[in-house]
């Protein structure tokens, strides 16, 4: 007999409203061609131009201007190779070339899913037994480019849940590139993505053992200067796509949490970032840090992530290495387990593994922990989130899928100084979607990335059929209980 869950009202659903200013390019003749109709129209006419359409977007975007002036700079070469200064060009004219080189993107105009929850680093003003905390989001827009988003919510002493209203504005972070590399790890990871192997070598031999981006970045536009075939410079130009996969990315002070968007930057992540499991980790010191596992997808190649924060302001992030870091459904255990660091993982598309490492980003040696055991599960199983650390061992919430490609949350517990060790595992599903929930992007689909205890109650976030959110609560022991009493 299944345990009794209780789903919460709260329905988190997409906004298309939500929108972010891109940078939108058609190819270099075709934008030579605008930037010199631009450049034609009479200087009295300028200012007439760009003046309703600052109007018009500055509602809509809390710096306007300072998107169109970046947008109208990122296009310097091609004014270069027209012959027009751009210095001299006068602020209106910039804005309004930039206008035209800035589409809008709704963010979540296609779903807002696959929740993670955690909690805020700020705690202050509240109640006993109230609880703020951080959700992120999997928020898909035009083409199911997948990214991620933040918003508050607050739990009472009865948790009852208030999801916060999003801000007005969104904002995209200013990137950082000032990583140094281990050549070493740098080309392991290199020949996964399937890149040349002659490219890989030649390059590997002009470097240092650590080098920095600006290195690679002279290296790889020295060498493809001396190609005269196109199919050889894009083996180069991916070199550094996964270069671009290691940044840090700062948003402004004044913004909102809900404000903030981590959207694809990198090419082996322009399909979309996908299922962040974020965790606080409790360091060996005392302190906490913020981390997250997440899928960089290109289309084709997925590549396993790793992103660290500790104000959600900052944020750091890296690719994985190691046998261990394929596939998705990467969690992160919430401290080390007896001096190391301890995931789980699904390499194989289907069981559920764990493996343990001295470094947070290089993952070898997996260890199969679980397989599909029960027909609800048969045709994989993995995990919805980082483990809970109970008194009775570390609580796993899963996803099964059985027939017709449904979607199930399951749950298991492992022994908390060994958790290679499966202690028990639900005889039945812990959550299905029912008739409301089955509707929507992906049909028959409940999902979750995360959940947390409050108030002896394990509050778990879902996302329904791929297209929003809600909330179930079950309590605590009595999971505990029946988990040790459903034995392996």
């Amino acid at each position: 007999m299944r345990l009794s869950i209780e789903r919460k009202a709260v329905k988190v659903n997409p906004d298309s409203k939500r929108v972010i200013a891109r940078f939108f390019f058609n190819g270099n003749e075709r934008s030579k061609e605008v930037i010199q109709r631009v450049m034609d129209v009479p200087e009295d006419q300028i200012f007439g131009l760009i003046s309703p359409l600052l109007q018009e977007y500055s509602s809509r975007h809390r710096n306007i201007t300072r998107v169109l002036n970046r947008h109208c700079a990122k296009l310097k070469n091609l004014f270069i190779e027209l012959g027009i200064d751009f210095d001299s060009l006068s602020v209106y004219r910039k804005l309004l070339i930039g206008s035209y080189f800035t589409h809008e993107y709704s963010i979540e105009s296609a779903a807002f899913f696959n929740p993670s929850i955690i909690d805020d680093p700020d705690q202050s003003d509240l109640e006993e037994g109230e609880r703020r905390v951080i959700m992120s989001f999997r928020a898909v827009g035009e083409g199911h480019i997948s990214s991620i988003t933040f918003r508050r919510a607050l739990f009472d002493k009865h948790n009852n849940i208030t999801v916060l209203p999003a801000g007005n504005y969104i904002d995209e972070a200013e990137i950082v590139r000032n990583a140094v590399y281990n050549k070493k790890l740098f080309f392991e990871k290199a020949i996964t993505t399937q890149i040349n192997i002659d490219v890989l070598k030649e390059l590997e031999s002009k470097l240092d053992h650590h080098f920095e981006y600006s290195n690679l970045r002279r290296l790889i536009l020295d060498s493809q200067k001396l190609q005269g075939d196109d199919m050889r410079r894009l083996e180069y130009d991916k070199v550094l796509w996964l270069a671009d996969s290691y940044y840090e990315i700062v948003f402004s002070l004044d913004t909102d949490i809900s404000d903030r968007v981590i959207f694809p930057i990198s090419e082996y992540e322009r399909k979309g970032i996908e299922d962040a499991r974020f965790v606080k980790f409790y360091n060996e010191d005392g302190s906490s840090s913020y981390y997250a596992t997440y899928t960089a997808y290109d289309g084709s190649l997925i590549m396993p992530k790793l992103l660290q924060t500790n104000d959600f302001l900052n944020f750091r992030i890296m690719p994985l290495y190691g046998a261990g870091s394929q596939n998705k459904n990467l969690a992160l255990f919430p401290r080390k387990i007896n001096g190391k660091y301890a995931m789980l993982s699904r390499i194989d598309g289907c069981n559920n593994y764990i493996m343990y490492s001295d470094k947070i980003n290089i993952w070898e040696n997996p260890q199969l922990l679980q397989k599909p055991k029960f027909a609800w599960e048969f045709v994989q199983i993995g995990n919805c989130g980082s483990p809970i650390e109970t008194e009775d061992g570390w609580l796993i919430i899963s996803h099964g899928v059985g027939p017709m490609r449904k979607y199930v949350l399951g749950a298991s517990l492992l022994k908390l100084d060994d958790p290679s060790v499966e202690i028990g595992r639900l005889k039945e599903p812990l959550l299905l979607p029912n008739s409301e929930e089955r509707e929507g992007y992906v049909p028959n689909v409940i999902y979750s990335c995360g959940s947390i205890v409050h108030n002896n109650k394990l509050i778990l976030p879902y996302g329904l059929s791929d297209y929003s959110s809600s909330f179930a609560e079950v309590d605590l022991k009595t999971l505990l209980n029946r988990l040790k009493s459903d034995g392996v």
